[in-house]
């Protein structure tokens, strides 16, 4: 049994969870508790009537219910309680014939990209999608998911989809509580291309390593280190290739910090290769190298990645 970040899995239970960590070949996968059977829940499916949790809310329940599922502050679900793998990239065939606006996007990007390359994730994944659902499509593949980004920008440059207007920026920086202003943050997502709109459904493109880049994997990134301390650190970022990935990778010139690890998904993608950024989180020491990570807590109070490069052509607020 493997698994990627980005798939669904439901348990002996019936709940059902996000993945969200990359089968490091272990016992457990890590995951977030997203829905649990309730007969007075408001998402309906095949497989019956749901609940969605919040962050806070799955956490209370399976430590009212399951405690042995968390540990670390993580939630673990073992492997032999796992019952079905949802998939996005074989799921999505299916969830198309039935939702138009799915298979107006997956049609989009299937002109250009394999569609077994191709998934989608978040509640349409699990059939609990409801009018109010964003689509979250996933491309595997690091070219497949750049194709994907230049399709959304030009698609948006045609009309077939619509840009993103003010009040949804303004919807989704509530929803986020970044730790940057308002106009820093819309710069910082705009340059990003990786979303867009149709009709009134927010549509967000995400990546996921292919199987060969899978293979690539350091698992030095996925060490849990000694913490050290909360830091500011300004550096030069030598590579971002993998800045959208979960964790966020930057390998950064700097005279004691490797890289900065970002596990929040407002920081995914917030700078390039050559850009000077400034970020704050937490120091962590491992066996390899000292390190900073961003995302360290549920709403990454006080900490946060930046273009500083970028940031010189921002308006204030």
């Amino acid at each position: 049994m493997t698994v990627r970040i980005r798939d669904f899995v439901i348990t002996k239970q019936d709940w059902i969870f996000s993945v969200v960590c990359y089968d490091l070949g272990e016992e457990e996968v890590k995951c977030l508790l997203r829905y649990i059977p309730d007969d007075r829940g408001e998402r309906v499916a095949e497989r019956g009537r749901y609940r969605k949790l919040d962050f806070d809310e799955a956490y209370e329940f399976l430590g009212r219910h399951c405690p042995e599922y968390v540990k670390g502050g993580m939630q673990m679900v073992p492997k032999e309680d796992i019952k079905e793998i949802l998939r996005p990239e074989e799921e999505l065939p299916l969830i198309a014939e039935r939702e138009e606006q799915a298979q107006t996007i997956f049609e989009l990007l299937g002109n250009r990209i394999p569609r077994d390359m191709i998934g989608i994730t978040g509640s349409y994944l699990c059939g609990l999608n409801s009018e109010f659902s964003d689509l979250d499509f996933v491309l595997y593949g690091l070219p497949n998911f750049n194709i994907a980004r230049e399709v959304i920008e030009a698609a948006v440059e045609e009309g077939i989809l619509v840009e993103i207007n003010d009040a949804v920026w303004r919807r989704i920086y509530i929803k986020r509580q970044p730790e940057l202003s308002y106009n820093s943050f819309v710069a910082h997502e705009q340059r990003k291309k990786n979303r867009g709109a149709i009709g009134n459904t927010y549509l967000d493109i995400l990546y996921t390593r292919d199987r060969e880049e899978i293979k690539q994997l350091d698992m030095r990134n996925y060490e849990i280190g000694e913490r050290i301390g909360y830091a500011k650190i300004t550096a030069e970022v030598k590579d971002a290739s993998f800045s959208f990935d979960n964790p966020a990778i930057y390998e950064i010139e700097h005279p004691e910090i490797s890289k900065v690890l970002s596990f929040t998904h407002t920081y995914a993608g917030q700078a390039l290769a050559g850009e000077k950024i400034e970020a704050r989180g937490v120091i962590e020491r491992t066996k390899h190298e000292l390190r900073l990570v961003v995302g360290t807590t549920r709403d990454a109070k006080g900490e946060w990645i930046r273009s500083l490069s970028l940031q010189k052509s921002i308006i204030p607020d």
